[in-house]
């Protein structure tokens, strides 16, 4: 008779949400790095590559024609315009990959969330990170270097605007220590796995069992 760890299951959609600077970017890699079973959902983009990114690894670097010709054959689980650019999440293999047992991890705010409940609202599992407080928030984006001081303002005003949405989760987690936040997160991916809905497997084991 199987174990009942080996038992086939449905994967999930596992969403981080966050405001720019409250974590969600570190969390995701910490995640991809210690889970071997969760992947990177990687989003399509009209923006420009930053340096060191690369195409297909970090994300799908498309013209405006090209995004354009995707949300008119709906080749998108969602898609949102994004400081200026577009961001979307391909449709592609990830519903037969589900099928199959693997789980997907997605860094998108909550408009994508949205999106992405509509259409597959069985599969998604909803994490909203909260910084633990907007002083650090903002320290936290200064201390990046990397942009400059209107671009951080508007992030501020974008991140008040995100914060907003939280109630609009499953499930919400303070960043107050980047450890912590990720023991939550894991513990939270953990359970969500568990799910009695997930395990596709138990219906034939619990036949088994009674026979």
């Amino acid at each position: 008779m199987a174990d009942q760890d080996t038992l086939h299951r449905r994967g999930l959609l596992f969403i981080l949400s966050s405001p720019s600077g409250a974590g969600k970017t570190t969390i995701s890699r910490m995640l991809l790095e210690r889970d071997d079973a969760v992947k990177l959902s990687v989003s399509v983009t009209t923006r420009p590559p930053r340096p060191n990114e690369q195409d297909g690894k970090d994300y799908y670097f498309v013209s405006d024609a090209e995004f354009d010709r995707m949300v008119d054959e709906d080749d998108f689980y969602e898609w949102a315009h994004v400081f200026g650019h577009r961001y979307g999440t391909p449709k592609g293999a990830i519903r037969k990959a589900l099928k199959d047992g693997q789980d997907f991890l997605f860094d998108i705010d909550w408009q994508g969330t949205q999106q992405l409940k509509q259409k597959d609202d069985q599969d998604v599992v909803t994490v909203f990170i909260l910084p633990p407080s907007i002083a650090e928030l903002r320290r936290r984006l200064e201390t990046r270097a990397s942009d400059s001081a209107e671009v951080i303002d508007s992030r501020m005003e974008r991140a008040k605007a995100e914060i907003s949405h939280w109630a609009e989760y499953e499930y919400v987690v303070i960043n107050n220590d980047l450890d912590a936040c990720y023991a939550k997160v894991s513990e939270i991916l953990a359970a969500e796995r568990m799910r009695r809905q997930r395990q596709t497997g138990l219906i034939p084991f619990v036949r088994e069992l009674m026979e």
